[in-house]
């Protein structure tokens, strides 16, 4: 996949559809992706989530055969390879399956189907390649994590989520209508501060205002705005949380009902 100013790999998922990671979407009004033959062809996008890393492109390539990842049970120890492209030319990267866990959530609220890291070194262009295992059955989509550490998202993540892409364009994210900011709080704590209020907002029409800090959600502490985002994915939205917080020292309690955050 090729961007004004970036370059990652991708692979067919459908006839005419194409999933990459959503780091290698930076200029959707310049797509082209670089087909196994070599012809480059114009990509439009037809959908994004970045909470999951996932992008759908639609191509014309009626002859580009899909990959058919499937979801399997990957163990640690195991080899896998991720294959991508670097200047058109197909790169293969082996290694090991340092991490093979349960469900998670990532940092913006995505909920990824299994924990899985492959101890190896990946080119940047190689960001959005397939991962296979041993067998060379594709298991997912090989990306960047913290530190540069090797991430697959599982087959069963990209079908879940490019699917929803594909029929609707976008992932509806958790809302609730506030800006924050990490503040400590008594005891050790994180909290997050209300810095701005969306007037129209979830948070708005339950009773939160600039100035409130927010300390939990339903019953439990909070560490911080990261640990906030985490809960607002596809899931919460249009469930009721209860936010406790304070204002001005005194403990409050909001029941907010989260909305869908507002495309861009």
């Amino acid at each position: 996949m090729r961007s004004h100013r970036s370059q990652g790999s991708g692979f067919a998922w459908r006839p005419g559809l194409i999933v990459t990671a959503d780091e290698n979407v930076t200029d959707e009004d310049r797509l082209a992706a670089v087909l196994p033959g070599g012809e480059t062809v114009l990509a439009t996008l037809k959908g994004r989530d970045p909470s999951t890393d996932i992008a759908l492109l639609r191509v014309e390539a009626p002859d580009l055969e899909p990959i058919g990842a499937t979801t399997v049970d990957v163990v640690a120890g195991s080899l896998a390879i991720v294959v991508g492209a670097d200047d058109g030319a197909p790169v293969a990267n082996l290694g090991v399956v340092a991490r093979a866990g349960p469900a998670w959530r990532s940092v913006r609220g995505g909920n990824i189907d299994a924990r899985i890291e492959i101890d190896t070194l990946l080119r940047g262009s190689c960001e959005g390649g397939v991962a296979f295992d041993a067998t060379g059955r594709a298991v997912g989509m090989a990306v960047f994590g913290p530190r540069r550490r090797v991430l697959v998202i599982p087959a069963s993540t990209i079908e879940r989520v490019a699917t929803k892409l594909d029929a609707e364009g976008r992932i509806a994210r958790g809302y609730l209508g506030l800006g924050l900011q990490s503040v400590r709080i008594e005891r050790g704590g994180v909290g997050a501060m209300v810095m701005s209020v969306d007037a129209d907002g979830p948070a708005a029409r339950a009773g939160l205002r600039q100035g409130d800090v927010v300390a939990a959600w339903n019953g439990r502490a909070v560490d911080g705005v990261s640990d906030l985002l985490r809960e607002l994915g596809p899931d919460s939205v249009g469930s009721v949380v209860r936010l406790s917080a304070s204002r001005g020292g005194e403990p409050m309690t909001f029941d907010v009902t989260i909305g869908a955050r507002p495309e861009r």
